[in-house]
């Protein structure tokens, strides 16, 4: 693309979450056509452009250097180069890097356009059999520092909660919601869209003793039913 007094475009495109067919005809069109593609992870993001036969240069941009990476994003947009914004699965932006450069992009009046398609909280939601019509989407939990202030913050909350987590951490978190929020119901869904896809549904402790036998493996998304007036009143202070 020829470079001008104009601006180039910043895309923030969704790739997969798992399954490669799950990019969007959008997606491959706008990652085809770009100058530059800023990568949370190259190494993942190849194997996504080598299925769909894309060569174009990239660019590392993660969470440990976005601060640094930035403004050297901005000035060849500014230059009027397009770039892509990408994470390793997902929508950018979603627990995943995309903020501070689309602030810094907004700064400098550089067009910003968003590729939509894949997202692992949206997918467990609908699929969850919990209330869809107003939800809070909480990413990952604190790992130390504040963990608990965020679940008494959320032992009231009427709407349905999302979590991502890792499976390091799993069984923990699922033990936090039972102390914090008694007996709710729960889906806990991993490996979305892969081979191994699994989706557990039921009261947290029930979940817990099924996913207690496994060995966890994979991201997992925790969808937990919103609280219900006297109904979850047995959970511990």
């Amino acid at each position: 693309m020829d470079s001008s007094n104009s601006p180039g475009t910043l895309y923030l495109v969704a790739t997969p979450i798992g399954n490669l067919d799950d990019v969007t005809y959008r997606a491959v069109k706008i990652l085809s056509s770009v100058d530059l593609i800023a990568a949370e992870d190259t190494r993942k993001t190849k194997i996504l452009l080598d299925h769909y036969n894309i060569a174009k240069p990239m660019l590392s941009y993660y969470s440990f250097n976005e601060k640094q990476r930035a403004p050297q994003l901005i000035e060849k947009l500014l230059q009027g180069q397009s770039i892509a914004l990408v994470s390793d699965a997902g929508t950018p932006g979603i627990s995943d890097p995309a903020f501070f450069i689309v602030r810094s992009a907004l700064e400098h009046s550089i067009p910003i356009i968003p590729i939509p398609g894949a997202s692992a909280c949206i997918s467990a939601l609908i699929i969850s059999g919990l209330p869809t019509d107003s939800f809070v989407f909480e990413g990952f939990l604190p790992l130390k520092k504040g963990r608990k202030t965020k679940f008494e913050s959320l032992r009231t909350e009427p709407r349905t909660i999302i979590f991502y987590e890792s499976p390091h951490r799993v069984l923990k978190t699922l033990n936090e919601i039972s102390t914090y929020f008694g007996d709710r119901r729960v889906v806990v869904a991993r490996e979305l869209t892969k081979k191994f896809e699994e989706v557990v549904r039921g009261p947290v402790s029930s979940v817990l003793k099924e996913l207690s036998a496994k060995t966890p493996r994979g991201e997992y998304v925790i969808v937990v039913e919103g609280f219900q007036d006297d109904r979850h009143l047995s959970a511990k202070g």
